[in-house]
């Protein structure tokens, strides 16, 4: 069974018809990376998957829950599905381990003592278990980051989205966030994630969605789809972004 099942999902934002028939599934372990021009969907399916935004019509289920269901809990459906933005959303006057901790503590009362030892072992996961008690401010883009990887993993999810987590770095700090991800592929954590780096969906991806107009317009393995584009679309695009 698919932890993700996405069926038939249409989007609209007034007249903007932004996800057109969109149907994928998503297996446990598998790494899926959606790519694509902006504007093309990529992001809105992404919000669509955890309930940030509603679809017009279709179906998406995660770990056999409908999203759309209006008997569906979406705070408890969220602590299943961890999600990391463009912008780290750190709170600035919380340290690094209170940042981490802050939703084990509201959502599941755990103890001081245990939300510390927490916080160690996803700063530790992340490769900052040593700026435990470090402030927002004095960390670098690439470690905010990492920090805001680490809070979503401290809910033990069963599914990451990463909604473009790379593009506000300066480009020295890429690939220290891209390294966490890839240490997160190979621990079999499930991802979906929106990214730019075609080097990292080449190398880590279990498929690659290529996503234009609202549709899922390609897709593949990395070495199919960057080894022979299938339409003039995504040959095009693989040009633009080499």
């Amino acid at each position: 069974m698919s932890l993700v099942l996405i069926d038939s999902v249409e989007k609209h934002f007034g007249d903007n018809h932004v996800l057109r028939g969109v149907s994928t599934e998503v297996a446990r372990g598998d790494i899926v990376a959606l790519v694509g021009r902006s504007g093309s969907g990529k992001s809105t399916l992404l919000r669509c998957v955890n309930g940030l935004e509603t679809i017009s019509a279709g179906r998406i289920v995660v770990d056999g829950v409908d999203v759309q269901s209006p008997d569906t809990d979406l705070a408890l459906l969220r602590r299943r599905v961890g999600m990391v933005f463009q912008s780290f959303n750190l709170f600035p006057h919380l340290s690094a381990a209170a940042n981490v901790t802050l939703a084990p503590v509201l959502t599941k009362k755990i103890a001081k003592d245990e939300a510390r030892d927490l916080a160690q072992r996803m700063l530790e996961r992340v490769g900052l278990g040593h700026k435990l008690d470090a402030m927002p401010s004095q960390l670098s883009g690439g470690q905010q980051q990492r920090v805001a990887i680490a809070r979503a993993l401290a809910m033990s999810p069963q599914l990451m989205l990463f909604d473009e987590a790379t593009s506000a770095l300066d480009p020295e700090l890429v690939g220290e966030v891209l390294r966490v991800m890839e240490d997160l592929a190979r621990d079999g954590m499930t991802m979906m994630v929106v990214t730019h780096e075609m080097a990292f969906a080449r190398r880590v991806a279990s498929e690659v969605l290529f996503m234009n107009q609202g549709r899922i317009w390609e897709r593949g393995t990395p070495e199919r789809m960057f080894g022979s584009p299938q339409t003039p679309e995504f040959q095009q695009f693989v040009q633009s972004v080499v």
